[in-house]
């Protein structure tokens, strides 16, 4: 396991003892707990924009008739008089 050190407004490190503290568990714990959300999160997320973008590149899109269908699901037409 790799330790290093960060740096976070005092305001930001209570808030994470008082998290720690209603948990019962060490300050360390949540903090590590916490980059491996994000980690996790961005490697997800990243990973579905390139899975975007290579549908992208092989002209993969919805068509005017998809987007209508899904757009029509959400909103309501209202009649102008």
């Amino acid at each position: 396991m790799t330790a290093f050190t960060i740096r976070v407004p005092d305001e930001v490190a209570d808030r994470l003892n008082q998290i720690a503290q209603k948990l019962d568990r060490s300050r360390s714990y949540m903090a590590a707990q916490a980059i491996e959300d994000f980690v996790s999160r961005e490697e997800w997320q990243l990973a579905e924009i390139e899975a975007g973008i290579t549908e992208a590149d092989r002209g993969e899109f919805a068509s005017d008739d998809d987007v209508a269908r899904v757009v029509g699901k959400y909103v309501k037409m209202t009649s102008r008089s």
